[in-house]
């Protein structure tokens, strides 16, 4: 059962602590309770890299001010690792591994514990990047004080954070199959036709890059809308570079290219 008193407890033992913050549900809860406890010595970093899109690098500027809180970018550079540009299975651990490279200084000089916002539901899934993060000395308060991911928008609502009902938005490559190599032109590819698809009103969405098709995600529910405006659809995704465009039937499923992997953690 979610505690929030569990949750502050836990960051006031650590007393001082960055969070890595991707402006998602789960790290903004992470960050503004830390900040709300901690005061000034909660520091939220965004790791700033290709893989995140433009729009999430702005919205964490935003919450940022909004909520007063201590807060700066750190540039990563899991592009230059060739292990993570192949893209297979680890591709998560390589990311978290320079993400920790990146905020390990950061946390040395403040005398911090670095920390993420992982929820109980996230160790279900095939999540590399959480085995780095601990061989780094990462913490998962969330995981710790019993925070599903329903937990998060329930207690983010009630602290009236905006955040609360927010689309899950992972990082950028994460829509490309494994096995094909993460390039900056992909990378652009992917964003260029979500933002032009969330511009129709399509807000829930994911664009999965199989070479020259986009393979679109959208709820359930939207699925006939979708099928209705293909004529646009296709115009806005082909124009981001694409020649095919397909709409997936089965629906919007997080970490649809994970399916048939075992969950790893």
């Amino acid at each position: 059962m979610a505690d929030l008193h569990a949750l502050r407890d836990r960051l006031r033992s650590l007393d001082s602590v960055v969070v890595a913050f991707s402006g998602g549900a789960d790290s903004s809860l992470l960050a503004y309770v830390a900040h709300d406890t901690l005061g000034d010595r909660a520091l939220a970093v965004t790791a700033v890299s290709p893989s995140l899109a433009g729009r999430e690098h702005d919205d964490c500027r935003r919450l940022a001010a909004e909520w007063g809180m201590p807060w700066q970018e750190v540039d990563t550079e899991e592009m230059a690792n060739a292990a993570y540009r192949r893209n297979d299975t680890d591709r998560c651990y390589h990311c978290k591994d320079a993400l920790m490279d990146a905020l390990g200084p950061i946390s040395r000089q403040r005398g911090a514990t670095p920390m993420l916002g992982v929820n109980l539901d996230d160790l279900d899934d095939h999540r590399p990047g959480q085995r780095a993060a601990a061989e780094h000395g990462a913490v998962f308060p969330l995981v710790e004080a019993g925070f599903t991911k329903d937990d998060v928008r329930r207690v983010s609502r009630q602290l009236g954070l905006r955040t609360w009902d927010k689309p899950a938005a992972p990082c950028l490559a994460s829509r490309l199959p494994y096995g094909t190599p993460v390039t900056l032109g992909r990378l652009r590819s992917v964003e260029a036709a979500e933002d032009a698809l969330r511009t129709l009103g399509f807000e829930q969405l994911r664009v999965r890059h199989h070479g020259d098709l986009a393979r679109i995600e959208l709820p359930a529910d939207r699925l006939a809308e979708a099928a209705g405006r293909h004529d646009e659809i296709t115009e806005v995704v082909r124009a981001a570079g694409y020649r095919f465009v397909s709409l997936d039937l089965a629906g919007l499923r997080s970490g649809s290219l994970n399916e048939g992997i075992t969950p790893t953690s």
